[in-house]
């Protein structure tokens, strides 16, 4: 992620300013994604970071975890964070990960209190689509917010999630299969400078954890 965001940062340092970044298929207690942007929101000057995690997500607790704790709590439930401000939270003189890390757990603890959180909440869904589908009217009212969407979408979904997107309206950032430039959706995109193949050579190969249980689809 940093190898890929830094070209963009070196070619144009005011790339991500005030704008509002969409991680559409990110869980923010585990997505490096999220971590990322939340650690250089200040940095690069955003308005606004916003991540939404998918119910029942097979790589649900296959990552990191953020925080390293509640994996068991959180399966099963779709959430939504808003960043608009981050802070130096421990009040060290230096802005990193662990200030994000104590911000989003205070928020966390704060979510199924009376209080309530300022930034997580959960999402619902609708008739349609679980809560945190990319193609949900609550993520789809996301988009339509965002100046950039950033994100490693379903493969499986990934013609239908490009077309959501709609390159030519909203810039976007994604992680996808080689063999998508072949698409008819996406080729046209390339020949007509509309969209481009990333900074990153990943034409070594790309590799994956995945969950224990995975089977690989048989040809």
């Amino acid at each position: 992620i940093e190898k890929e965001v830094n070209a963009y940062i070196e070619y144009n340092k005011d790339v991500f300013k005030g704008k509002i970044i969409l991680l559409p298929a990110d869980d923010p207690f585990e997505s490096n994604f999220f971590k990322y942007f939340a650690v250089h929101f200040n940095d690069y000057g955003l308005k606004k970071l916003i991540a939404t995690s998918y119910d029942s997500s097979p790589v649900v607790n296959q990552q990191l975890s953020l925080f390293g704790d509640d994996e068991e709590e959180r399966a099963g439930k779709a959430y939504k964070i808003e960043l608009t401000h981050v802070e130096d939270f421990n009040h060290d003189g230096v802005f990193n990960i662990q200030d994000v890390e104590r911000f989003l757990e205070s928020e966390k603890i704060n979510l199924n209190s009376s209080k309530g959180s300022k930034v997580l909440n959960y999402l619902n869904g609708d008739s349609e689509f679980v809560p945190g589908d990319f193609r949900s009217k609550e993520v789809t009212k996301l988009r339509n917010e965002a100046d950039i969407i950033i994100t490693n979408p379903p493969f499986s979904l990934f013609r239908e999630f490009m077309k959501w997107v709609n390159p030519l309206n909203k810039k976007v950032l994604v992680i996808g299969n080689l063999n998508a430039i072949t698409y008819k959706e996406i080729f046209p995109l390339i020949k007509n400078n509309e969209l481009w193949l990333g900074a990153t050579n990943f034409n070594t190969g790309m590799y994956f954890n995945v969950p224990d249980n995975f089977e690989y689809k048989k040809s």
